[in-house]
């Protein structure tokens, strides 16, 4: 599961990072800083489609485990109507309030017009990201891996193929990026319901019933988007202390931003791909089974940051040269490919054990410690490296998520091992016989003889 969610994933954080380095080709650090800016409140957005893809997973994950087809098909069809309308509000409120929202984490003169350009055309297709996430994510439920990487794949070489035409032959320059993103998430949510229509998860339901079958996924899709959205937060207040420094450090930083989804693929796609894995099992009531997903993510997670580690620090000057850093963002990058880096082994431990409180009834859990992350492991810590520069502001950061990571993954440990046996499936309003741990298990020996 996680193999193949890397694949779809560093497809589209390459995709990404190219599109940066296209961006930084054209010389005009204003642009390069304005990508920054955007990307800061887009990660707001992409937050809570990423929450409400989170609490889809796990209740659904859970009504698969217990076998409820029906119960699978409503809940399923009730939250992508929800996520469609909580997400086309979204995009078009950030669109309408874009300049005083980058105002506000520090975009200034060109930077600032240029990044709500960019806005005003990303933000109001918000739903075709949304959409294109959920419908992924019930393929990956059902097991599906390789069809769902293939959807994000697509969508992945559509702008890969789009972006030097808009940029370079068409002259659109960041507007050029803009419309090859929404064109592409255009694709990726096509070839994600049509992947979807095999898996028999999708009816249409009555306009009475959506509440009712959407309430189990808001029970967790509610505390996952606050948690998700604590990490943008946090990286908008970092951005706002780089700012003060000048639009290198924001380069610089907005650099660093771009390596780590492309470094740290597996990690985010290991994470997102043992929620279901652990819904399921709890929903069979096969708990052993659980203790083992959350010991082995985090042996995966330890030895991904150990090897990107490694390959950072010996290929840093190449990534110096690839994105024409300057000024004091060249020291940004190489504190990170040299130390900051192997924070990540951290934020890993605390995605693997929101990941575990968000699938195993503990959402609240995740909300309190990646806030808590994005409050007292963030300002504290960055206000005081602001006395020492933007290196400062780096180590900063760094120090405050070593802290939250270690006692996330403690308490995760303690969760797990206060589980019973016994089936743990969400309310749903289908009555289906219960079933032993035992009997779980045996039917599924007989799926694999099968």
């Amino acid at each position: 599961m996680a193999g193949t969610g890397t694949i779809g994933l560093m497809a589209v954080f390459l995709v990404d990072l190219l599109n940066f380095t296209y961006i930084s080709w054209l010389h005009r650090p204003e642009l390069t800083a304005a990508i920054g800016f955007a990307g800061a409140l887009g990660y707001l957005q992409i937050a809570v489609s990423i929450g409400m893809t989170i609490g889809l997973g796990a209740a659904v994950g859970r009504q698969i485990g217990a076998r409820q087809h029906d119960a699978v098909r409503l809940t399923a069809s009730s939250f992508l109507i929800v996520m469609t309308l909580v997400s086309l509000a979204l995009g078009c409120l950030t669109a309408v309030f874009s300049t005083p929202l980058l105002a506000l984490i520090g975009a200034r003169g060109e930077t600032l017009r240029q990044a709500a350009g960019f806005l005003h055309v990303v933000s109001p297709a918000l739903p075709l990201v949304a959409l294109g996430m959920g419908f992924s994510a019930l393929m990956r439920t059902s097991g599906d891996a390789r069809r769902s990487m293939n959807v994000t794949l697509a969508g992945a070489m559509m702008s890969a193929c789009l972006d030097p035409v808009m940029i370079f032959g068409l002259h659109l320059d960041l507007m050029g990026a803009a419309i090859s993103t929404v064109i592409s998430r255009a694709l990726t949510m096509m070839l994600g319901y049509r992947g979807l229509r095999p898996h028999d998860m999708l009816r249409w339901p009555g306009w009475t019933d959506i509440p009712r079958h959407a309430r189990p996924v808001g029970v967790v899709a509610g505390p996952a988007i606050l948690t998700n959205l604590a990490t943008p937060v946090a990286g908008a207040y970092v951005t706002n202390a780089m700012a003060r420094f000048g639009t290198d450090a924001v380069a610089g930083q907005a650099t660093v931003e771009r390596i780590v989804p492309v470094m740290f693929a597996f990690v985010f796609a290991l994470t997102g791909s043992v929620g279901p894995i652990m819904s399921q099992n709890l929903g069979a009531g096969l708990i052993g089974r659980t203790r083992q997903v959350l010991r082995v993510s985090l042996w995966m997670v330890a030895g991904c940051v150990g090897l990107a580690w490694i390959i950072l620090a010996l290929g840093q000057s190449a990534v110096i040269a690839v994105f024409a850093v300057h000024g004091v963002g060249i020291a940004i990058v190489r504190l990170f490919c040299n130390w900051t880096v192997a924070s990540y082994l951290f934020v890993g431990m605390l995605f693997v054990a929101n990941s575990a409180f968000n699938n195993l009834g503990h959402p609240l859990y995740s909300t309190w410690f990646n806030w808590g992350r994005a409050t007292l492991g963030t300002i504290p810590f960055v206000a005081l490296g602001l006395h020492y520069g933007p290196l400062g502001v780096m180590i900063g950061q760094a120090a405050g998520v070593s802290v939250f990571g270690l006692a996330a993954v403690a308490v995760a440990f303690r969760v797990v091992g206060q589980l019973g046996p016994g089936p743990h499936v969400s309310s749903v309003p289908i009555d289906v016989p219960a079933r032993t741990p035992e009997g779980a298990l045996m039917e599924m020996q007989e799926q694999d003889d099968d």
